[in-house]
């Protein structure tokens, strides 16, 4: 087949400035092959590049004596005691999702699972934060239910169990819809497995499922934004078999246990281009492919087809030699393809052939470290407006409001349809807080969480970014949990517009901040940018995963309020109505400033409750709609009413940080009154739980009530 000239449309459609295709002429010193610049588009493509964001993301900070790997793996490793890690990450499928919802979902959950398992992790659990547009946009039904079944379709039949994430819902949204994917894994902290090749004749080996055209060019298109064209790019998303995986799990597993396995990658992002690449760089060697070797599923396929595919349930691994007849048995068992199709070589080469033909020869470390790096111009956000006059509103009006919107409603209607008990280990389900897995053979367990305030880091990057953080930090340390480390995922606009750029800038500078003075260093992530449609940008959304550890001789804190149980408020409440809930959904307003983080308040708090813990009987951290929404939450899942005798609008729906409302008997109040003024903690009595109904203020609506708004909601809306 003849290859398409090289022409300007070609490059600008490869998504390829001008600059940085002469720089590939200067790199190789000549015209490159079609198929080569395909390879040199889905290498420094912003998926695969953070060419506009390498600058930052070197300033978060990534280590601590937790931390066995950092950032530059599939996935982060931590060390959780007794000789095992935990292995986790959280990447984006945004672009795919929006134009495929359910394949761009389903294979946004077995891209992060294969994250996982490459590493040697048998995966115990998965989360994903959910962004989507406003309910009364004509798309938005049709992305909700297809992602919401994609997700449950994929990680239900892979057999993981789907334990927590959020949901939000806004305008700025609407063309243009997040979906983020984690998931977490155990392994011997001695038997982790990395990317780097090494040796030279080694056989370089293809493993999973056949190679087809679907995804081809996947990673290019979620480097840009999006426009009328949208449907012409419905190609690009790749389709997802999650049986295909598990068996591709449970071989890889296996295989690792022979001692066959020098290097292995996953092919996510830019498929064979990128994980070959990856894996001889990291080794300091160069690879050689014969692409007519490589299992296809699709007759007449191109060498720039195969390299840029990006189908799913495909691995590459650097293999030993001697070992080829027992690796080869262990996929044939699980009827997987295997094919040896290439080897390392001593020169810096990436040498693609097709059928005794030359299709690429390209100097692999510099393909792979001399992708274009971008100091973006930037501008820093401007302070928000002043806060307005806010009118008061009856106070149970006020929580009405909340629990009957989407954003603030129970998400039965969406967890009810992801397997959570699979793997009988979980123990708390999702909607609670952080969830909980318990770590099986042993009496640890691991809570993990997700958290990002968007509407908080537009109005401010610094205080936004540091509260994602801290809220994370916060949902853990009210399950007992000691946070360990973080994963992010970097969502927004386009980097090339100065503001976006400042916004993202000033995110990092607060994720930064809140992370090394909490000890919760970032150890893997994923940045995607360009998530706009026709020059209107998605609120910015760096969203934040945490992990942490509750020790054999911890207990968590599970139980729930129980009529006769005291409410204590700990922290301090200034009553910031500033970006909060209640000014949104009462008087559809979104001014005034995030709330200020104080992080030394954080952690002090944090650790008092992990400290306090037997005296605590139920506990959740405060965020939007405060006091009031908080005390709810808790009455509703415990079934029992409460009485909050706040009586100031501000105090009760005011959004400060650092704060966390406790339920528990009257003698554990007094002791935990008295190891709060040795801490320097602030805490005081707000109400009781008791009867049948909800009262603030003096103002009394019955629990069930409120309760049916809470649960029936979502249901509403999409059901």
């Amino acid at each position: 087949m003849t290859e398409p000239a090289i022409t300007d449309d070609l490059i600008a459609a490869h998504g390829l400035k001008p600059e940085e295709y002469d720089r590939i002429l200067e790199i190789i010193g000549r015209a490159p092959s079609f198929t080569e610049l395909g390879i040199f588009s889905a290498m420094w493509n912003e998926h695969c590049s953070y060419k506009s964001s390498k600058k930052w993301l070197r300033t978060l900070p990534v280590s601590g004596p937790q931390v066995i790997c950092g950032p530059g793996e599939n996935a982060g490793v931590v060390d959780i005691g007794d000789g095992q890690a935990v292995i986790f990450k959280m990447e984006s499928h945004n672009h795919p999702s929006y134009i495929e919802p359910y394949q761009g979902a389903a294979t946004g959950v077995g891209g992060i699972l294969r994250d996982v398992f490459t590493m040697g992790a048998r995966p115990i659990a998965a989360m994903n934060s959910l962004s989507f547009g406003s309910p009364d946009h004509p798309k938005t039904r049709q992305l909700v239910h297809g992602v919401v079944e994609g997700i449950g379709g994929y990680g239900n039949s892979f057999g993981v169990p789907t334990i927590g994430g959020e949901v939000r819902f806004d305008s700025a949204y609407d063309g243009n819809c997040l979906v983020n994917a984690f998931a977490a894994g155990l392994a011997d902290a001695d038997k982790i497995f990395y990317s780097a090749a090494s040796g030279v004749g080694m056989p370089v080996v293809y493993l999973g499922a056949k190679t087809g055209r679907d995804g081809v060019g996947g990673a290019t298109m979620a480097s840009a934004e999006f426009d009328e064209t949208i449907e012409e790019k419905r190609p690009t998303v790749q389709v997802g078999d999650p049986f295909t995986e598990k068996r591709l799990m449970e071989a890889t597993l296996e295989l690792m246990a022979t001692g066959a396995v020098i290097s292995i990658q996953d092919m996510g992002a830019a498929g064979l281009t990128c994980s070959a690449v990856e894996m001889g760089d990291k080794g300091g060697l160069g690879v050689r492919l014969d692409l007519e070797k490589v299992p296809q599923r699709e007759a007449g396929m191109t060498a720039y087809e195969m390299m840029l595919s990006e189908s799913q349930e495909r691995m590459l691994m650097v293999l030993r030699p001697e070992k080829e007849a027992e690796a080869r048995a262990v996929f044939e068992k699980w009827d997987l393809d295997f094919a040896i199709v290439g080897e390392t070589i001593a020169e810096d080469r990436f040498l693609v052939m097709h059928n005794g033909e030359v299709k690429a020869d390209l100097p692999l470390a510099t393909l792979s470290g001399s992708a274009p790096e971008y100091d973006r111009p930037w501008e820093e956000t401007p302070p928000a407006d002043e806060l307005g006059e806010i009118a008061a509103v009856d106070p149970i009006d006020g929580l009405k409001a909340l629990v009957s919107s989407v954003n603030y409603c129970s998400r039965e209607w969406v967890f009810e349809q992801y397997d959570h008990t699979v793997m009988a280990d979980t123990q708390e389900r999702p909607g609670r807080g952080a969830g909980i897995v318990r770590v099986h053979g042993t009496g640890k367990s691991l809570a993990f969480t997700s958290d990002v305030t968007p509407r908080y880091v537009k109005a401010n990057p610094v205080e936004g970014g540091k509260q994602a953080v801290a809220e994370a930090f916060r949902n853990l340390c009210a399950v007992g949990a000691k946070p360990l480390a973080t994963t992010d995922n970097l969502n927004f606009g386009n980097p090339e517009k100065p503001e976006i750029m400042g916004q993202f800038v000033g995110a990092l500078k607060g994720i930064g901040a809140a992370c090394a003075a909490l000890d919760t260093p970032i150890v893997s992530g994923n940045v995607s940018l360009y998530n706009e449609t026709d020059g209107t940008a998605i609120l910015p959304t760096p969203t934040i995963c945490a992990v942490g550890l509750i020790a054999a001789d911890e207990e968590p804190i599970l139980g729930t309020a129980r009529e006769g149980h005291v409410a204590l408020l700990v922290g301090e409440t200034a009553g910031h109505l500033g970006q909060s809930a209640i000014l949104a959904e009462v008087y559809n307003r979104v001014e005034g400033d995030a709330p200020p983080v104080d992080l030394e308040a954080e952690r002090r708090n944090g650790e008092f409750i992990r400290a306090n813990r037997e005296f605590i009987k139920a506990c959740t951290d405060l965020s939007d709609g405060g006091l009031a929404l908080a005390a709810f939450e808790m009455a509703e899942a415990g079934g029992v009413g409460v009485t909050i005798d706040e009586t100031d609008m501000a105090q009760l729906f005011g959004e400060d940080q650092a704060r966390y409302l406790v339920a528990c008997n009257f003698d554990q109040a007094e002791a935990l009154m008295i190891a709060a003024g040795r801490a320097g903690v602030p805490l005081k009595s707000v109400g009781r739980f008791t009867g049948t109904e909800v009262t603030l203020g003096g103002v009394s609506a019955p629990l069930e009530e409120l309760a049916t708004l809470y649960r029936e909601s979502f249901g509403r809306h999409f059901g």
